[in-house]
Formats: C-alpha cells, structure tokens, sequence
C-alpha cells in the first residue's frame, strides 16, 4: 500500500481550488455548492463534509487506504496491475477503473470486480494487461470534455505510469 500510495498522491500533488474542476466543488458540478478543492487527490466533489485544505497527510493516507485500497480488495491484485488500477480509482471513479481493467482483460465490463475478472487478470501476460489497461485510460480521458483543458497533465500521467509498469513488470 505504501508504495502505491506514495506514486498516486505524486500525481495528484498539492492543493488546488480550480474553480473549473467539478471535483473542486462539493456538489460534482461547476459553481454548484462550496468550492473546496482537491487536496493530494482528495476532493470536495467525493468528501463535501471534510475541510479539504487542512486535511494532514496522515488523515489523507488513513483515507485512501480505508475507503480505496481495502475497499477496491487491492490485495487480490499483482503488483504491477495494483499500483495502476489504485491510480485509475482515484483518477476516473472505482466503478470506471474496473470497467477498464475488465476490458483490457477482455472480460464483460459490469464494473464488479468477481471470480471471472480474477481469473482472466490471472491468466493473461502481465505486459499485455498493463499495455491494454493504460490504453483504455488514454482513451477514456480523450472521451472528457474537458480534455482540451487538462489533457496534457492527464496524458503526463499516463506516460509516467507506463515508465512505472515497465519497473513493475
């Protein structure tokens, strides 16, 4: 968890309050209920009851750890597929990081991580889920409407975690 953690919260980085990000507003949408930002991946938009900018980083670790890492079973995971299915949650939802995992294992995407989707992920090449998987995040983020505005970071993040599959593999 630790190392996968440290990778992640190094892409989200610090605070920011960008009032054209809907994860910044508690309500999802822009200039819909408080601005409170996004703090290391942490945002207003998932979390509306807590104090963005104050949270420490010892209450942002027990928070991904607690509602992402055990609550997406990160366990039943290779190593390699872990540190990027985590990244993906954070970055797209849980329900939308699954449906990619289970495309790049070419099993049905309902987005329920089960028996079916653990055995395919077991039995295909662990280059060939990675390359697939990175692949469909690539594609998912061009399909945002906002891509134009924050693309560049997100494809930055995609070419950093293809650098990071390659040591992992």
């Amino acid at each position: 968890f630790l190392k996968t953690f440290e990778r992640s919260v190094g892409n989200e980085g610090g605070f920011q309050n960008d009032r054209n990000d809907r994860g910044n507003w508690t309500s999802g949408k822009i200039g819909v209920g408080e601005l409170k930002g996004t703090k290391q991946g942490i945002s207003a938009m998932t979390y509306p009851d807590l104090d963005i900018i104050n949270l420490t980083d010892c209450e942002i670790k027990d928070i991904y750890y607690r509602d992402w890492w055990v609550k997406l079973g990160m366990d039943r995971f290779r190593p390699a597929i872990a540190y990027q299915m985590f990244d993906a949650a954070i970055n797209h939802g849980m329900s939308n990081a699954s449906k990619m995992l289970q495309r790049a294992a070419s099993v049905a995407d309902d987005g329920i991580i089960g028996p079916i989707t653990l055995g395919a992920i077991k039995d295909i090449e662990i280059n060939d889920l990675l390359l697939r998987f990175l692949a469909y995040r690539l594609s998912f983020f061009t399909d945002i409407s906002t891509f134009d505005r924050y693309g560049r970071g997100w494809s930055r993040r995609i070419s950093h975690n293809l650098i990071l599959a390659s040591h992992d593999n």
